[in-house]
């Protein structure tokens, strides 16, 4: 269950976030902790408010974190899925909100790693050893849409990055949209969770192989214009 507590990217993000978490004479943290998760094992969201600056943002960071545990903000993993309890009329009104808010985007973090773990095998099947689970905050590829959770499947040596994708809205709207992505150098797409794993692999695959031959035809002309460029000068 959620679980009140203090808490002791872009560069000025994460700057004030490093504020925040020395100075919590203006700012309050509060942590879920999930945990049963099939491919990330367990992971702790943190709802971070400051009064000063009135923001409240959602971070989702691996693992536990306990009671009076501190985390720097490069192991934090910003989720624009931030709470909204502006509508409630007192405090009673917003513990309700917060449960069913909370609530949602636990479910929702939920959902998304059960997919992404039955995305695993049809990837094996493909790249067999070469599979690895990867919860770095940060991935060496850009996505379409803000990641969910710090968790991604990984092909490195066919550059590939799969990962639960989510929409930026308040939880006051529910459940965020979700989907899982696919990036590999410059071509993403982000499919829909209910969609079939194998089929969206191998339309990716297609889809970046159209790519790679589109950019091979660009460079073969932009080097024929070059060498007749050049003869003019002869």
């Amino acid at each position: 269950m959620p679980e009140g507590k203090p808490s002791p990217q872009d560069d000025a993000a994460e700057e004030l976030l490093r504020r925040a978490l020395l100075d919590d004479s203006s700012s309050v943290a509060v942590s879920l902790k999930v945990h049963g998760l099939p491919l990330s094992e367990a992971v702790t969201v943190i709802f971070h408010g400051r009064r000063d600056l009135g923001t409240l943002q959602t971070y989702v960071t691996p693992g536990i974190l306990g009671a009076g545990a501190t985390v720097s903000a490069s192991e934090l993993l910003r989720v624009p899925c931030d709470l909204d309890l502006a509508d409630a009329d007192d405090r009673g009104e917003a513990e309700r909100l917060y449960l069913e808010q909370a609530s949602a985007l636990r479910d929702a973090l939920v959902c998304a790693d059960i997919v992404l773990d039955v995305w695993r095998e049809p990837l094996r099947e493909l790249f067999g050893g070469d599979l690895k689970v990867d919860h770095s905050v940060e991935l060496s590829v850009r996505f379409p849409a803000p990641r969910l959770m710090p968790t991604a499947l990984v092909a490195p040596e066919w550059q590939l990055v799969v990962a639960p994708v989510c929409g930026a809205r308040t939880l006051a709207e529910g459940k965020p949209p979700m989907g899982i992505a696919c990036a590999q150098q410059d071509v993403t797409r982000v499919y829909p969770l209910a969609d079939d794993p194998a089929r969206c692999v191998e339309d990716f695959l297609s889809l970046a192989a159209d790519r790679a031959r589109e950019l091979g035809e660009r460079l073969d002309h932009q080097e024929a214009s070059v060498e007749r460029f050049l003869e003019l000068s002869e």
